[in-house]
C-alpha cells in the first residue's frame, strides 16, 4: 500500500500561510476615523490591495494615506468624496458639528496629490466634494488593470 503525503503537505501549507485578499470598495460612505485607521493599517500590514470600484467617501478616503499607493487602484465606477470631519452625533445630540482637530488629523493622512486637489477645489467644507473617475482622479491614484 502506497501513502501519498502531497495532499497533507498542501493542506498544512494552506493552514499556516496567511490568506491574502483584495478589499473591493463599492459603496463606502465613511464612518469613524479611528476605525478606518485600524482597518487600513491591517490591510497595509498584510500587504493587500485595495480596489475602489464605486463610492469611497469621507473616512474611506484615508486609504490614500495609509495603504501604499502602489496597492490602491480605481475602476471606471470609482468616485471619491471629501468633507470636513464631524464630531460624533451621539456626543452632539444628533447635530453635525465640524471638528477642526479632526479635519486636521484627516488632512495629515492624505498624500500631496489629494491635498492639492482639495486646495484647488476650495478646501474641505461641510459639503461633500467629489471626484469622479478621470484625469483628476488619476493624478491621485492609478486606474486598475483591466482584469479587475
Amino acid at each position: 500500500m502506497r501513502i501519498t503525503f502531497l495532499p497533507l503537505l498542501l493542506l498544512s501549507l494552506l493552514a499556516v500561510s496567511p490568506a491574502r485578499a483584495d478589499l473591493r470598495i463599492t459603496r463606502d460612505h465613511g464612518g469613524y476615523v479611528t476605525e478606518y485607521k485600524a482597518k487600513y493599517e491591517r490591510i497595509r500590514d498584510r500587504k493587500e490591495r485595495v480596489i475602489i470600484d464605486g463610492i469611497c467617501n469621507s473616512a474611506c478616503t484615508m486609504v490614500f494615506g495609509i495603504v501604499p499607493m502602489n496597492k490602491v487602484c480605481v475602476t471606471p465606477r470609482a468616485s471619491l468624496g471629501f468633507h470636513q470631519a464631524y464630531y460624533d452625533k451621539a456626543f452632539t445630540f444628533g447635530i453635525k458639528i465640524t471638528s477642526s482637530e479632526g479635519t486636521s488629523d484627516l488632512m495629515s493622512y492624505y498624500p500631496q496629490p489629494v491635498k492639492d486637489w482639495i486646495r484647488r477645489n476650495g478646501g474641505l467644507t461641510t459639503e461633500m466634494k467629489k471626484i469622479k473617475n478621470g484625469k483628476d482622479m488619476w493624478k491621485i491614484v492609478d486606474p486598475c488593470p483591466e482584469e479587475f
